[in-house]
């Protein structure tokens, strides 16, 4: 089964791909926290695929993978204002956050302590470290990876280009919806968070089954 997932980190972009990706005609799942959701979205991103990448290789390993990179500059706030406003729900033991939320968070942003949460250099760290690894195994995999900026004026023509040259079914679904003059909206700027739940889309696949996550088989 092919996927296309998205690893960029949170507040890279992945919620503006989304959306562009069910403008393709992609089924699109913004964060995955069942087996049936994996099941039926062709486009995955977000929580968990920036942490899970090698085991989702493994699992679906036709699947492409596309890395989201941010300028660090604009990168740093807007991630350093989201870790702020998880880290309670994060770090509860009694509730909070789901467990693979937290697990994700925790792993990618270790150590997850409030002080290197607001430490720039850190955080930067974070981001440097990941896309480092992600570019070793993938490279060890002998497998392509798509690096794109959604800000730059070339990214949505890489992407498209990308995506037909797969040789996937994923290819043969959609190659009729990819155009070379699009553009990717910007979405969750200024510190939001919930431009997903607002997109009404028929090929839009929840995350969760009414609210409640499961096990995910590639982590068994």
């Amino acid at each position: 089964m092919s996927k296309i997932f998205i690893l960029g980190l949170p507040r890279t972009g992945t919620t503006s791909i989304c959306a562009t990706m069910l403008t393709l005609g992609f089924s699109v799942a913004h964060t995955a926290y069942t087996q049936t959701t994996f099941e039926n979205a062709e486009v995955i991103a977000d929580t968990p695929i920036f942490n899970d990448y090698e085991l989702l290789n493994q699992f679906y390993p036709n699947s492409q993978f596309i890395y989201l990179t941010r300028q660090p500059e604009k990168w740093l706030p807007s991630i350093k204002q989201l870790l702020q406003r998880m880290y309670k729900n994060v770090m509860r033991e009694d509730g909070g956050f789901n467990t693979i939320i937290k697990r994700c968070y925790t792993e990618t942003f270790a150590p997850f302590t409030w002080e290197n949460i607001n430490n720039d250099a850190f955080l930067l760290s974070c981001y440097e470290q990941h896309k480092a690894k992600v570019t070793a195994y993938f490279k060890t995999q002998n497998k392509p990876v798509l690096f794109i900026d959604i800000s730059q004026s070339t990214s949505y023509e890489a992407l498209t280009n990308f995506i037909l040259s797969s040789d996937t079914e994923l290819q043969n679904k959609n190659t009729k919806n990819t155009h070379h003059n699009g553009h990717f909206p910007l979405l969750n700027q200024g510190g939001k968070v919930t431009a997903w739940k607002d997109i009404k889309h028929a090929n839009k696949i929840e995350s969760t089954k009414n609210g409640r996550i499961s096990s995910l088989d590639y982590l068994e």
